[in-house]
């Protein structure tokens, strides 16, 4: 016994309190305990709390993890009990003491009661009585390996606080098992070491009260009371020294299960993993441990369970690894399988009865798994020492895949060779409660802040256990003298004690442990505000909890381990959740400053894809990949200054006075020293530097890195020298004046919307306060939140110059002030501090936008890169990833387009660039101002869009659309358009002349003619310049051609490339004259006044475009043979178009001969009319009218409707739909018909009232053939309720349905007044509503009907559908009448009379001559040269 003892007292005096504080979590404490003068862990025995406060440990959850280690470390030997003889245990009875040993193989000798049981480390035949003397001979344990640090070297004990005698010897802990159920603390050198275990449960830090009782108790159960003491602990068998331990590790088969049933044998790992205990009981029970035939169920019951909570379920439980749905066979080894969810992380692996349950059915601890192997076909068996677990998967790709996840966690555990001498997560309590619901009582376990639930205490020490309830989320409420609730937002669970006195107990515990739990939430949910400190920043796993506090990451608990094998020289980790005093205010800053994804910037800016880790990566990979990034520094982001450690000590000393922390950490971390001399007496060192000049956070980085050790690795060659300047830091403040924080672009704002504020901006951040006098920032926005600044138009709002700012939090942020110059500084300021230095060029234009944004272009068009952008005018300035800045001419964009609404196409000199929208709002902000920049300016010509040669789109377009369809058009040029839809195309060239595409049918050769010359005759400036002008009409006969060539290259590069296309494309019609009977002389007098914008009353403007035309070849220096190739291909378009036209009969350039009903169908009411392809409905009934001679009325609404008169329906064509494709589409017995819409007027007064522009209400329903998921019948129509809105029709089977049954885009649907009577409708007021579908590849075409109670209910259903298809233009806002189609000659063009197509020269001057006096008589003359003109061209064809 006395040699037990030494032994026993000198393993406790070498565990040193700095050991003892590590496995704690509570190092930061060391300093405390070293000033106290406590060294060793035998002195800190007789700690009280009150002691403890005065040392400054004042936290109550530290206090109690320290007293409670203590506790279970000094319990006085006297009362540890020794283990008595008992008889062999009777067959289907277990003792509380559960010493039974069973063999592993058949055959094997039965344990002697009197007997100790076989030590693992001994030979085969080595056996040990039960005396407790020791007399055996140990065996030498051997020296283990430790990672940690020693103490420091001036640790020196302190008398005064050291105890008064010699204390008991303490017995070791258990190893440290993050993922497993918490175990007490067990002597492994003592040979009989009693677990401290009751029946009943007993705060393990508290006293006992009660005194013990030495009489044995039967076997626990759950149905019967126990007659032993619930304060006297059971005794049970011997654990194995540490020496046998070793051993056991390295045992294989039979041998290693070789120990005692119940106690928990403890392989070495490491910190990095889990924990796995060994139990010795043989056989496979593949039982469910969850159904127990003769007690009943022990799986949680259904009652007491609440829906469940919006936000994302199992937020507070471990990141999970792999999820899926598995059969799992049942208990009882039965032959059905069992359906259940299944979900893996890092510590258990669970499952559920659904994937929507928070609480598992069962939960098996990682560190107990001792295989995973296929079995049989889909199928995968789990082995623990005590249970095996059956699944089977789908298919064999997913039970692979299941087998190698848990392979890798287990085999990442098994590997690890260190543990930890002490455990912190020792049970706060533990025992049994019985669980309303359940007829058994369930083994509870408070840890730290969490409540585990066993079946019974066997489970709880194998590792297998029902579920575990995070106290983060829990609060407890006492509801009778035994019993109370555990509510959480998943369910509740009701608990009764066996005594009312445990029940205050019981509740004491759960609530102290909510408060651990809410206590230690605080700072992981502040680290985790930052969006990439929710990631591990080696392997990207989910919610990291903790963090390398010295390099600044946020890591998941696998990598912590990985890191805490670096050493603290390397690597100082800490918990998010559990090191609560480590984590300062300062720190915690730190971390929310930088975040995982800008020190990775630095950390692994160079990390080969094959190298990345994932979260289901092996330990071997994460040491491998973190070894290389922090120890040898393989993937860091060199600093220019790296290699010179003069430069890089000074940029250190200059960049902590500023808040630039992340280029401190580069700098530390490339070599620079952080105990360097400042050359400052009053601060030697930059930690001081920072303090002096207020940056706390700079201290804090500075204070965790004083010894440091830094990566090894060298960089191949030799490093330039680099002189090192501070990054800027810009400092502001005044007053302006600011609305509340906005999530969308706001309208203009009003001043008396606008409140005073003083802002400042300092070391990258823009705070505003209710005034200068105030101290504390109403807000504060930070440079790196800040992802785009717009400056905004004067005047836009109640202010003259404003501007906004954009966070990433989507958070818009407008201010003003009217004083321009304190804006343009406010401006200048704020972009400075959020944009890198790379792209201070931006800086010094005057740009309206500056921001980054994400791109694609190139080959690469998987990932997307960061940019840095500016708009000014009409130029986009960029600075993407590896360039010097570029300019993208946005009017000149082949493209402009968004897609998928987040991307932002440009096409420009075939190159694709595509912006992503990262955010809604500024995103929007940014499509909105490029649409705009790259519309068109202004009337000028270089204001317009621009093709890739300076040409305007318009005039490109037009140009192009004549060339294929109009060479051969009679009097191009001449004739005139219809001025509406002249006018509709100008103004949508002039919004966006890129979108506008002109085609045949659609458009006509005359409208488009009519548009290039209006264009050029309402330009802000001629095409010759308003300076050059009359040095173009005052050329010298002799010299023009040289003359036209000077003032030529004199025209600015628009002007001058606009003008060479016009002539261009003058000169190849009047080559074809023949056809369009527009020569020279003719075009010439049309375009003469039109460019020089002139009022005709001489030829001087038309003699300048004859000579450019006739000249063309000399004047602008053109290659004959392009000249003729062209030509040639002209010829070629206009020979393909006559075989075309050929080929369809009673068509003329795409009219068609249609048959119009007027009122009614009959023939006297039959109307022939030719239609051509751009005829509108509203065109086409006016022409009906005039054709009649009908007056149009102010309240006549006449219309055009295709009715069928199969389908007994009837539709409206709205105004500016085009005929031509109905009248292709009409069947046999369809027709078109021209009347009056009685009800139009009714429909726009009710339309003019509405607020909304849906509308909702219960309609009858019928579908044109029966659906039957819908259980509609095909003989009935059903009320549904239908919700009609700006984007689709939806229908409800009734009003409180959440789902809709059918969704359908309102813009696919074609609604018909009226239903076939033979469909038996239940009303006369009834819709036919078609849907098309225009997929191209699978066309689709449904028809259904509906039902409306009254005749007004159904107008106001048709007129709401109109409205929304047709954006609320339902009638012409100026009424028919302006729509009337007028094809009257335009006899002034600049006030010049058009000629005849066939006149002379003489014949052009007389009439330019002429028109001054008299224009009707010009005009009269003119219709007769035509006239005669025509009879001459008769004559010529006859003969």
């Amino acid at each position: 016994m006395g040699e037990t003892v030494l032994a026993e007292a000198g393993s406790e005096m070498c565990v040193s309190v700095w050991d003892w504080l590590s496995v704690l979590h509570l190092e930061q404490y060391s300093e405390v305990f070293r000033n106290a003068g406590l060294v060793t862990l035998p002195e800190c025995r007789n700690l009280t709390p009150d002691q403890l406060d005065k040392m400054g440990i004042t936290l109550p959850g530290h206090q109690r993890r320290i007293l409670a280690s203590l506790h279970k470390t000094h319990l006085p030997h006297a009362m540890k009990p020794v283990p008595r003889e008992r008889e062999k245990p009777v067959p289907r009875e277990r003792v509380v003491s559960r010493l039974k040993e069973e063999s592993i193989e058949t055959g094997e000798r039965k344990p002697v009661p009197n007997e100790r049981p076989a030590t693992v480390g001994a030979g085969k035949d080595g056996e040990r009585d039960g005396r407790m003397d020791g007399e055996k001979e140990k065996p030498v344990p051997k020296e283990r390996t430790k990672y940690r640090t020693a103490p420091p070297l001036d640790f020196h004990p302190n008398p005064l606080l050291s105890p008064t005698s010699d204390p008991p010897l303490p017995p070791i802990p258990p190893r440290s098992m993050p993922n497993c159920p918490p175990q007490r603390f067990t002597s492994t050198l003592s040979p009989s070491s009693p677990s401290h275990t009751p029946t009943s449960p007993k705060l393990d830090r508290r006293v006992a009260q009660a005194p013990a009782v030495p009489s044995r108790s039967p076997p626990h159960s759950s149905t019967t009371t126990p007659t032993h003491s619930p304060l006297h602990p059971p005794t049970f068998p011997p654990l194995q020294t540490r020496p046998q331990t070793l051993a056991f590790q390295q045992g294989t088969g039979d041998t290693a299960r070789k120990t005692s049933p119940v106690s928990p044998i403890t392989s070495l790992v490491s910190t990095s993993s889990s924990l796995s205990f060994f139990s010795a009981e043989t056989g496979e029970d593949r039982s469910d441990l969850g159904i127990n035939t003769a007690q009943g169920s022990v799986y949680l019951p259904a009652a007491g369970r609440l829906p469940p909570p919006t936000k994302e379920e199992n937020s507070h439980q471990s990141a999970v690894i792999k999820a899926g749905w598995l059969d799992k066979n049942p208990p009882q080894g039965a032959l059905y399988y069992q359906r259940r969810w299944v979900k893996l992380d890092v510590d258990y692996l669970r499952y559920f009865d659904t994937d929507k349950e928070v609480y598992s059915k069962r939960i098996i601890s990682t560190a107990f798994i001792t295989n995973v192997s296929s079995v049989g076909e889909l199928k995968f068996e789990v082995v623990t020492h005590n249970r095996t677990f059956l699944f089977k998967a789908e298919s064999e790709a997913e039970r692979n895949a299941w087998v190698a996840v848990l392979q890798d966690c287990t085999k990442g555990r098994q590997r690890s060779s260190i543990v930890n001498p002490l455990s912190p997560l020792t049970p706060d309590y533990q025992g049994y409660l019985e669980l309303r619901g359940l007829r058994s009582k369930l083994y509870t376990v408070v840890v730290s802040d969490k409540v585990f639930l066993y079946k019974n205490m066997e489970d709880y020490r194998i590792g297998v256990g029902i579920t575990s309830i995070d106290m983060n989320v829990g609060n407890v409420k006492e509801t009778d003298r035994r019993s109370f609730d555990l509510t959480t937002p998943y369910r509740i669970f009701s608990f009764i004690a066996e005594s009312e006195q445990l029940k205050d107990q019981w509740v004491e515990a759960m609530r102290e442990a909510i408060g651990e739990a809410l206590s230690n939430s605080e700072v992981v949910e502040r680290i985790w505000a930052v969006p990439s400190n929710g990631y591990c920043a080696d392997c990207r796993a989910v919610k990291p909890e903790w963090a390398a506090i010295n390099l600044c990451v946020v890591v998941c608990k696998r990598c912590a381990g990985e890191h805490r094998g670096l050493g603290p020289s390397i690597s100082k980790v800490r918990s998010l959740k559990m090191d609560r005093k480590v984590w300062t205010e300062e720190l915690i800053q730190v971390f929310l400053l930088l975040g995982n994804e800008r020190v990775n910037s630095f950390w692994a800016a160079n990390v080969p894809p094959s190298e990345a880790l994932s979260p289901s990566s092996c330990s071997d990979e994460r040491r491998r990949f973190i070894t290389n990034k922090y120890r040898h520094g393989k993937y860091r982001k060199y600093h220019p200054l790296y290699g010179n450690q003069k430069e890089l000590n000074n940029a250190l000393c200059i960049n902590v006075q500023c808040s630039d922390v992340l280029e401190t950490l580069s700098l530390v971390f490339c070599g620079a020293d952080v105990n360097c001399s400042t050359g400052v007496v009053d601060c030697p060192s930059p930690l001081s530097l920072a303090s002096a000049h207020s940056q706390p956070l700079q201290a804090e980085f500075l204070s965790h890195n004083l010894n440091t050790e830094l990566p090894r690795s060298e960089v191949g060659g030799a490093m330039e020298a680099v002189h090192y300047s501070a990054p800027p830091s810009v400092s502001y403040n005044g007053f302006l004046f600011k609305t509340g924080s906005m999530q969308r672009p706001p309208e203009s704002k009003a001043r008396e919307e606008f409140s005073r504020r003083w802002c400042t901006l300092n070391d990258g951040c823009f705070s505003y306060y209710e005034s200068d006098k105030n101290s504390n920032p109403n807000g504060s926005l930070k440079a790196a939140e800040i992802v785009c600044l717009a400056v905004n138009t004067p005047m836009k709002h109640g202010y003259d110059h404003t501007f906004e700012l954009y966070s990433n939090s989507e958070r818009l942020y407008l201010f003003g002030t009217d004083d321009e110059d304190s804006h343009k500084e406010w401006v200048k300021s704020i972009a400075k501090t959020f944009i890198p230095a790379n792209v201070e060029p931006l800086l010094r234009l005057s740009f309206e936008r500056i921001g980054r944004l994400k791109y694609k272009d190139g080959l690469n068009l998987q990932t997307p890169k960061v940019g840095w952008f500016a708009l000014v005018g009409s130029t986009l300035h960029a600075y993407l990833e590896d360039s010097q800045g570029e300019e993208i001419h946005l009017r000149k964009l082949q493209e402009l387009s968004i897609q998928q609404d987040n991307v932002l196409v440009l096409v420009e000199r075939g190159r694709t660039l595509y912006i992503e929208g990262e955010r809604k709002l500024d995103f929007g902000g940014w499509c909105a101002a490029i649409q705009r920049a790259a519309g068109s300016g202004g009337d000028t010509l270089s204001q317009q869009q621009l093709t890739d040669k300076d040409i305007p789109v318009i005039v490109h377009s037009c140009i192009e659309y004549i060339t294929q369809h109009g060479l051969t058009s009679e009097g191009i040029y001449r004739k005139s358009g219809v001025n509406s839809r002249v006018a509709a195309l100008c103004e949508a060239f002039r919004c966006d002349a890129r979108s506008v595409h002109l085609r045949e049918g659609e458009h006509q050769v005359d409208d488009v003619s009519n548009t290039l010359k209006r264009f050029f005759r309402e330009s802000g400036e001629v095409v010759f310049t308003s300076n050059a002008s009359r040095e173009w009409l005052s050329t010298e006969e002799s010299k023009k051609i040289s003359q036209y060539q000077l003032l030529l290259s004199r025209l600015p590069r628009v002007n001058q490339a606009t003008l060479e296309a016009l002539v261009n494309h003058l000169y190849c019609v009047q080559r074809f004259s023949e056809l369009n009977q527009m020569n020279i002389h003719n075009l010439a007098i049309v375009f003469g006044p039109t460019l020089f914008q002139a009022d005709g009353k001489d030829y001087t403007a038309g003699r300048v475009i004859e000579d450019l035309i006739q000249h063309y070849t000399h004047i602008f220096e053109v290659d004959e043979q392009q000249l003729k190739r062209q030509l040639d291909e002209i010829t070629a378009i206009i020979k393909l178009h006559e075989k075309l036209n050929n080929k369809i009969p009673g068509t003329v350039s795409g009219h068609f001969i249609c048959t119009v009903y007027l009122e009614e169908k009959n023939d006297t009411a039959e109307q022939h009319v030719k239609i051509p392809g751009s005829m509108t409905a509203a065109e086409l009934t006016c022409d009906i009218l005039d054709r009649r001679k009908i007056p149009v009325k102010e309240n006549n609404y006449w219309s055009c409707w295709e009715v069928s008169e199969k389908d007994e329906t009837e539709r409206l064509l709205h105004h500016q739909e085009r005929v031509l494709p109905i009248f292709h589409s009409l069947g046999t017995d369809s027709y078109l018909l021209i009347k009056k819409h009685l009800a139009m007027e009714a429909m726009t007064v009710y339309l003019a009232s509405k607020v909304d522009v849906s509308k909702h209400g219960i309609m009858k329903y019928r579908e044109e053939r029966s659906i039957p998921v819908l259980g509609l019948s095909s003989g009935s129509f059903n009320d549904r309720y239908f919700i009609l809105s700006a984007g689709s029709l939806r229908m409800y089977k009734e009003v409180r349905s959440n789902r809709p049954e059918r969704d359908w885009p309102v813009k696919n649907l074609k609604v018909y007044l009226g239903i076939k009577k033979k469909l038996r409708p239940p009303t006369c007021w009834g819709l036919t509503v078609v849907y098309e579908s225009k997929k191209q590849d699978k066309p689709e075409r449904q028809q259904w009907y509906l039902c409306c109670d009254t005749q007004s209910d159904m107008r106001e259903w048709f007129a709401t559908f109109l409205s929304i298809q047709y954006d609320g233009d339902v009638w012409p806002v100026d009424g028919l009448q302006q729509t009337r189609m007028s094809r009257v000659l335009d006899t002034h063009h600049g006030n010049v009379s058009l000629i005849p197509l066939h006149g002379s020269e003489n014949e052009m001057r007389n009439s330019v001559a002429a028109f001054s006096q008299d224009a009707l008589a010009v005009s009269h003359y003119t219709n007769q040269l035509g006239r005669v003109d025509n009879n001459a061209a008769q004559f010529r064809a006859a003969g």
